[in-house]
């Protein structure tokens, strides 16, 4: 199975990488905004996109833009991501192309679902949240990833 992992940096990343550690037999394929982030995946693909907000809506439309070509190119079965938006956007071009998709919200997000965690529950083919509190019949908590 061929799995891309996106996130932003920050905790995010740090998130992902835990993350994935349980696909250690699968073909992992990684993508982030921070391109120095690629030292931390040795001997992994890594691509670098553009970090898009909805603060900078052209940064989103070419972080979008950038996830779409990658995924195209690569063809995942599943695209997993831990936020924000850039990971959103994975998720997006993934779902047009084919490709499960799982969102998984960042433990900061304590009180709510966070934005791109809301929007995702549009499509994305499963929800995670960290918080049992924040669970619900469209959002799952399953535990957390930093502990």
């Amino acid at each position: 199975m061929k799995i891309i992992g996106i996130a932003s940096v920050g905790g995010h990343w740090v998130q992902l990488l835990r993350v994935v550690m349980a696909f250690k037999e699968e073909e992992l394929i990684f993508i982030s905004t921070n391109p120095d982030f690629a030292v931390t995946v040795p001997g992994k693909k890594f691509y670098h996109i553009a970090d898009g907000s909805s603060w900078n809506k052209f940064k989103l439309f070419k972080s979008f833009w950038n996830a779409y070509n990658i995924v195209m190119k690569e063809k995942p079965d599943v695209i997993v991501t831990t936020g924000a938006a850039p990971g959103l956007m994975g998720l997006f071009a993934g779902k047009i192309l084919g490709a499960k998709t799982i969102w998984i919200d960042s433990i900061a997000n304590v009180e709510k679902i966070s934005l791109s965690g809301r929007i995702a529950l549009w499509f994305a083919d499963r929800v995670y949240t960290q918080w049992p509190d924040l669970a619900s019949s469209k959002v799952t908590y399953a535990g957390n990833v930093l502990i």
